[in-house]
Parts: C-alpha cells; sequence; structure tokens
C-alpha cells in the first residue's frame, strides 16, 4: 500500500499554476514578465522550489529539499502576489489586475492551503491500494436453489393462478383493482 498526502499535491498544482499565472495578462495587455522587473523572477524561482519541497514529501526518494522550505517559499510567494496585486508596478500605468494576476493569486492560497495540510497536525491522505481476490465461501456456491413460488395473477382476472412454467424467482403481481 502506497499512502500519498493530498497536502504537497496541492502545492504542486498551485505552484504549477502560479506558473502559468505568470504568462497571462497581469495588467492591461501586459503579463507578469512584461509588467514587472524582479517579481516575476522571484514568484517563478519560489514555485519551483515549491515543487521541489512538495516532491519530497510525495516521494522521498526526490526528498532535495528540506520541508521547511516549503512553508517559507509558499509563504514568499503569497506576500509577493499580494504585494503586485495591491501596488501595481510604475511601468502599468495605473491599469487594473487583470485574470492572470488573480489567478496567480488564487494559486498562492492554493499553495498556502497545502502548505497548512502537509506542515500540519491534522492531514487528509489518499491511500492507493489493490483490489484483494474475491474469496468463495462454499456454503453459498453449494445452496440449493429456492423453492418458493409466487402466485401469478392473469390481467384480466381478480383470482390468482400458478403458472408452472414460470421462474421461482418471479415475484406475484396483481392486476387492477375495482
Amino acid at each position: 500500500m502506497r499512502r500519498f498526502e493530498i497536502g504537497p499535491l496541492i502545492v504542486a498544482v498551485g505552484s504549477l499554476v502560479l506558473l502559468v499565472s505568470l504568462f497571462l495578462d497581469w495588467y492591461g495587455n501586459l503579463s507578469a514578465w512584461a509588467a514587472f522587473e524582479v517579481t516575476d523572477v522571484l514568484l517563478a524561482a519560489l514555485a519551483v522550489v515549491a515543487i521541489v519541497a512538495a516532491a519530497g514529501l510525495i516521494a522521498p526518494e526526490l526528498n532535495w529539499l528540506d520541508r521547511r522550505w516549503l512553508l517559507g517559499s509558499v509563504t514568499a510567494a503569497a506576500i509577493l502576489v499580494i504585494a503586485a496585486i495591491l501596488s501595481p508596478p510604475p511601468s502599468v500605468g495605473g491599469a487594473d489586475p487583470q485574470s492572470g494576476a488573480w489567478i496567480g493569486f488564487a494559486a498562492a492560497l492554493v499553495m498556502l492551503a497545502g502548505a497548512v495540510l502537509s506542515l500540519g497536525r491534522v492531514s487528509f491522505s489518499v491511500a492507493i491500494e489493490g483490489r484483494e481476490p474475491r474469496h468463495r465461501v462454499s456454503a453459498v456456491d453449494h445452496r440449493p436453489p429456492t423453492t418458493e413460488t409466487g402466485a401469478v395473477v392473469e390481467p384480466n382476472s381478480t383470482e390468482p393462478t400458478v403458472a408452472a412454467e414460470e421462474s421461482p424467482r418471479r415475484s406475484r403481481t396483481t392486476g387492477p383493482r375495482d
């Protein structure tokens, strides 16, 4: 049985979305790469650090960074995104944040939630395990067929009659009532 913690998976997905959001429009027609000077590079580096730290929590053989890097990188990324939305760079000329900025903000919040889940005392995990083969019970396999038969009512008749050719599993039906 292999257990995957759900927190690092959430951090990894949020980090990938943050990386993608850097290529979307953050202010007007400008992506984060065009709007910022240093913030975009810092966000990309922090997202990569978060992915590497989360990969180490998911698969211990990929543990290149200590788990303490996860919370620091995620927190720094969230602070940078919030600061970028609250205080746009001067190069955008007072333009409002566009979809890329809001997707980056949502990704930073998802990363924070995943980091809290992975480092907190409460955790959710997904267990992936194979199915056990079904065990046959000889008492159930060799039981005799049921012998009860229900009375069958003809559609136009109100009296029940039993048909000999009916299956023993057929239930009793009733006709229209007057």
